[in-house]
C-alpha cells in the first residue's frame, strides 16, 4: 500500500474499513459484565464518555451494535483530534467535554496505545486482559487489571 497514491491509499483504508462494518455488524458481542456495569454507572449518574481510535461509523456501529450509545455523553474519536491515542489529548477532550477532573475519574482499556494515553493525562486507568498480559498492561501505565468488567479478582 505504501507505493500506491495518497488517494487511493486513503480509498483502500475506506474499503477495509466497510468490509468490517459489514462483517461485524448484528455480531457484536460485550465483553462481560460491561453491560451491567454501564448499567449501574448510569444509575449512579456517572457521566461516561467513550474514547476510541477507531473511525466514527466503527465506533458507533459498535456502540449501537452493543445497545449503549445512549449511555455515553459523547464519542471523541482520536483521528478527529491533532493526536490520537496513545497522546492523552482523546481523554483530555473526553473529561473537558463532561467537566470532570482526571484525579476523580477511571478509564478501562485493552490495549497498550489506550492504556497509555489516560494514563498519562492523570486518570486512573484499568487493564482489561483482552489481549495483553497483566504485566503488559502494568508496564503500560495500568493501575490494576481485570479479565472481564466483571472479574472478582
Amino acid at each position: 500500500m505504501a507505493n500506491e497514491p495518497p488517494n487511493r491509499q486513503v480509498a483502500i483504508i475506506e474499503e477495509k474499513e466497510t468490509a468490517f462494518r459489514n462483517l461485524v455488524s448484528g455480531k457484536i458481542k460485550p465483553t462481560p459484565g460491561l453491560l451491567a456495569l454501564l448499567a449501574r454507572a448510569g444509575q449512579a449518574n456517572v457521566p461516561m464518555v467513550a474514547v476510541t481510535n477507531a473511525p466514527r461509523l466503527n465506533a458507533e456501529m459498535l456502540l449501537s451494535g452493543l445497545g449503549v450509545m445512549h449511555r455515553f455523553k459523547a464519542v471523541v474519536i482520536g483521528e478527529e483530534l491533532p493526536h490520537g491515542k496513545p497522546h492523552p489529548m482523546p481523554y483530555l477532550e473526553g473529561l473537558r467535554g463532561v467537566n470532570a477532573a482526571a484525579n476523580l475519574s477511571l478509564a478501562f482499556e485493552d490495549s497498550r496505545s489506550g492504556i497509555k494515553s489516560p494514563s498519562a493525562g492523570g486518570i486512573a486507568t484499568v487493564g482489561i486482559r483482552t489481549s495483553l498480559s497483566h504485566a503488559d498492561m502494568v508496564e503500560a501505565g495500568a493501575l490494576l487489571t481485570a479479565k472481564t468488567f466483571d472479574d472478582p479478582n
